[in-house]
């Protein structure tokens, strides 16, 4: 059946006209498709920050609920809504970590980025070994990317964020079930999930992109058993190919979990 499935997500890989790669980790079995390529990471990147506003979160650094203001400078634009909002407005770090997930808002990263310290967000990636995973610039700072600084990942890394965020023992079973519920929550939901059979399978899943570019990574549970993916695409001359792309793997990987538990 693992085989099987690997098979058809090939198929579908070889079909697009991106570059592609995928890791996908079942309960039985793991593999890859140039899961340790480094791609940009578009808003793939906010994953790490998750992890460790809920890590400074649980040594006491912070608390999820202290409050924050939001300058109007400095809210920048992209996905997400605070850029939108009124003039005086103050959240919780737990608000700014949720949209920074369910609707990518790119101000609430920038601010947490501050908040948490960019040395400390690598230095979480480093510490869980995340090898092609890099945080070099803001969200929106095109400056920066003029001046070569990008934000980079790799499937395999994504896929080891999911898996400490799910699993790990480096959080406690509060911090792992919050963060698993926000990304529940997500709302970008047009990639990996828009084809699965919502009512049977629970899904959460971050997504990134970028012009020529589309990411989309997921936790899968149905009944007992969980499965991890991550599909990075860039190089798209257009961006929809990459959406369907991803679609059509989200697709076949519920469908494995509810056959292979029937």
């Amino acid at each position: 059946m693992e085989n099987v499935l690997e098979n058809k997500i090939r198929e579908i890989v070889i079909r697009c006209t991106g570059r592609v790669s995928v890791a996908v980790e079942l309960p039985s079995h793991s593999f890859h498709i140039n899961g340790d390529s480094t791609y940009s990471a578009a808003s793939l990147i906010k994953i790490p920050i998750l992890l460790e506003g809920f890590r400074q979160a649980q040594e006491g650094k912070i608390s999820l609920s202290d409050r924050v203001t939001i300058p109007k400078e400095g809210r920048v634009g992209g996905a997400g809504v605070l850029v939108s909002l009124s003039d005086h407005l103050t959240l919780t770090v737990e608000d700014l970590l949720t949209l920074m997930i369910i609707v990518s808002d790119n101000t609430a990263s920038n601010l947490l980025i501050e908040r948490l310290g960019s040395i400390a967000i690598q230095d979480l990636c480093d510490t869980l070994q995340l090898k092609q995973t890099m945080l070099r610039r803001k969200l929106m700072d095109f400056e920066a990317v003029e001046q070569g600084l990008n934000n980079y990942t790799s499937a395999l890394d994504i896929i080891s964020c999911l898996k400490v965020l799910d699993i790990g023992t480096e959080y406690s079973p509060t911090s792992r079930k919050k963060m698993l519920h926000i990304l529940h929550q997500q709302q970008f939901d047009t990639k990996l999930p828009s084809r699965m059979d919502r009512g049977s399978v629970y899904i959460a899943n971050k997504t990134g992109e970028l012009p020529g570019v589309e990411h989309d990574s997921a936790i899968i549970k149905f009944r007992e058993k969980t499965a991890y993916i991550a599909v990075l695409i860039d190089e798209l001359g257009q961006n929809e190919p990459g959406k369907d792309t991803i679609a059509q793997i989200g697709k076949l990987m519920s469908d494995f979990l509810i056959k292979d538990n029937s």
